[in-house]
């Protein structure tokens, strides 16, 4: 039985959409957490270069989710319309964009990202450490940028129960490869750090294979005529690029935003990178059900707009912002009542934990206004106003950056001003979407 393309706005459909992609994107997080962990038991020295790794990694990643993002409201979009044809040959071209945009990062991060990181980084080690890891790392982005192309297809055609399957592989391997590959376990070498980087290219690879067959044994290639006529559609690639290219930007530039943060954290000493490292594993982890909140946001405005139901947006907005405010108001309380249960699974010591607790539940509260901001964002994603969503996304980042320079640079205050930051970034995001979607301005725009 084929899956209906068009979506109801109640809580049931809402859930439905949402908990399979919170599912999906928690393995993955899962996974830099386990990666964490273990290289947490190796040494500080890892866990702080992780950090580093980690949020480079990430500018690649996001943009990779700006493109998704782009490309699942486009589904949506004709979904809401019942053009299962269309859907194919917008993926077709999702693809080939994204698998350019993988060839750059490789060359980037091979020529120029050393130059960077040798001129931002204080310690010689980590240096040494991050850019080692990176040019192994980065092999995972062709793997990653397929693999996230084919969840805007589930997501944007209401099948993302699939998800979960693929992620499943994906999480699997990783452990096995951590354990194996950094440790020397079963017979594999004993790599170390670097066998962090080898396990999650592994992994990235299973999670698209598996996501692949998921694809084809399902007959979802066959219904949208996936992989028919692969060539480029100067039609569809420009729709992608007026849609998407707003998003990878914002993602893009959210995330070197971060790298400046922790760049400016590394000034600060070794503990205080390995405590921040553990933060974006709370927003990574804990965070996934406030994102899929949000990708269910994007996809349900656009597909009710495809129907021709405008009048449904705000209402189904603020329903999805309600259950995703439930979510996040669990999460703070967990991480509130039982913080060293958390920064005790990193191996260690007292002082680590002690700075770690008070931004951990500084963490927590700002993900309740996180919640509510990215379903707003998500939300203006999926009238099909990417530029507005980038503009946004600006104006949040630069009063974001502006903090983190006078707190950590020029003041020199304690890590957990810094990341006080975060309450600042989401209320500014969260004001200038929920004014926007409430101004009725989205109403003119068309995709066609």
């Amino acid at each position: 039985m084929e899956t209906k393309l068009q979506v109801a706005t109640t809580n049931r459909q809402i859930l439905n959409i949402a908990l399979p992609i919170s599912l999906a994107m928690m393995v993955p997080q899962l996974n830099f957490i386990i990666n964490n962990v273990f290289l947490g038991h190796l040494n500080e020295q890892s866990l702080a270069a992780a950090s580093i790794t980690g949020v480079y990694y990430l500018i690649f990643g996001s943009i990779g989710y700006g493109l998704n993002n782009g490309l699942q409201a486009l589904i949506a979009r004709r979904a809401g319309e019942n053009k299962p044809d269309e859907i194919g040959r917008i993926f077709n071209q999702g693809i080939l964009m994204a698998l350019l945009i993988a060839v750059a990062a490789i060359l980037i991060t091979y020529f120029i990202a050393p130059v960077i990181l040798k001129a931002s980084l204080h310690s010689e080690e980590t240096y040494r450490m991050s850019v080692d890891f990176l040019r192994i790392r980065i092999w995972g982005v062709p793997f990653l940028f397929v693999y996230q192309m084919r969840n805007a297809l589930l997501v944007g055609t209401n099948q993302s129960k699939f998800l979960v399957i693929g992620t499943l592989a994906e999480a699997l391997a990783n452990i096995f490869f951590d354990y194996t590959l950094i440790f020397g376990r079963l017979g594999f070498p004993e790599l170390g750090f670097n066998g962090a980087a080898y396990a999650s290219v592994i992994a990235e690879f299973m999670g698209m294979f598996i996501i692949y067959l998921v694809i084809h044994f399902k007959g979802i290639s066959k219904r949208f005529s996936l992989f028919k006529g692969f060539r480029w559609d100067g039609h569809n690639a420009r729709l992608i690029a007026d849609m998407s290219g707003p998003l990878v930007f914002q993602h893009g530039i959210a995330i070197v935003s971060w790298v400046f943060f922790y760049i400016l954290v590394e000034h600060h000493g070794q503990t205080s990178l390995a405590v921040s490292n553990t933060m974006r594993n709370v927003f990574g982890f804990f965070g996934v059900f406030v994102w899929a909140f949000a990708a269910t946001s994007n996809t349900m405005v656009s597909n009710v707009i495809g129907q021709g139901k405008k009048e449904e947006v705000l209402p189904v907005v603020k329903k999805i912002m309600r259950l995703s405010l439930m979510m996040a108001v669990g999460v703070c309380i967990l991480l509130n009542l039982f913080p060293h249960v958390y920064l005790g699974l990193f191996g260690q010591d007292e002082a680590f934990v002690s700075m770690g607790t008070p931004v951990l539940r500084l963490i927590a509260f700002a993900m309740i206004i996180m919640s509510m901001a990215t379903v707003w964002l998500q939300a203006v994603t999926g009238t099909g106003n990417s530029r507005v969503t980038f503009l946004v996304e600006v104006a949040a980042i630069v009063v974001y950056c502006a903090y983190v320079y006078l707190t950590l640079e020029v003041y020199f205050l304690p890590i957990i001003w810094g990341w006080a930051s975060e309450m600042l970034y989401w209320i500014v995001m969260l004001s200038l979407s929920y004014w926007y979607l409430n101004s009725g301005r989205w109403q003119k725009k068309e995709i066609r």
